[in-house]
C-alpha cells in the first residue's frame, strides 16, 4: 500500500490579510448545532501560528532555546455576530495593525464566504519565559510582520 503525504490546511497572503481555511466539525458544536464560542478562539489562534509559520519562523525554535520566548496573549475582544453550523468553510483573516515594542495588535474577522461571523482585536505580547517579563519583538521577525502592516 502506498500512502500519499498529506499535508495540513495552510493559508495564504492576500494583499496585507492572511487567509487561513477552517472547517466546523461536530466537535465545534454545542447542543444547539452551532459552534460553540470559545472554538472561534481556537480557530483565530491557529490562524495567527500558521500566519507567524507562513513568515517562515519556526516558533519552536524560541521555545526550545535557552532564552525561551515566545508570544502570549495579553488582551482579546471578540464580536459575535452569526453562528457557524457543522460542516461550514470558514476563512479566518488575519492582519497586522500595530507593533510596538515588545507588543503586536492583530485584526482578526471569520468569514463565510461574504458574511463576516466573528471580529476578533487580539493584542499580543512577546514574552521571555524564564523570568515571564515582556521583551522586545526580535528585529528579525519585526521585519517580516512589518510588509503586512
Amino acid at each position: 500500500m502506498i500512502i500519499k503525504a498529506v499535508s495540513p490546511a495552510e493559508g495564504e497572503f492576500k494583499d496585507n490579510e492572511f487567509l487561513f481555511p477552517v472547517r466546523v466539525y461536530y466537535e465545534d458544536t454545542d447542543a444547539g448545532g452551532i459552534v460553540y464560542y470559545a472554538n472561534y478562539l481556537k480557530f483565530a489562534e491557529r490562524a495567527r501560528t500558521e500566519f507567524i509559520r507562513a513568515l517562515g519562523v519556526r516558533q519552536q525554535e524560541g521555545l526550545e532555546a535557552e532564552d525561551r520566548a515566545g508570544f502570549v496573549v495579553r488582551h482579546c475582544e471578540m464580536d459575535f455576530l452569526l453562528p457557524a453550523v457543522l460542516d461550514d468553510e470558514l476563512v479566518v483573516a488575519t492582519r497586522i495593525t500595530e507593533i510596538r515594542g515588545a507588543a503586536m495588535t492583530m485584526r482578526q474577522e471569520i468569514r463565510r464566504g461574504d458574511q463576516l461571523l466573528v471580529e476578533t482585536e487580539v493584542q499580543v505580547v512577546y514574552l521571555t519565559f524564564k523570568n515571564k517579563r515582556p521583551s522586545r519583538i526580535p528585529k528579525e521577525l519585526v521585519a517580516k510582520m512589518e510588509q503586512y502592516l
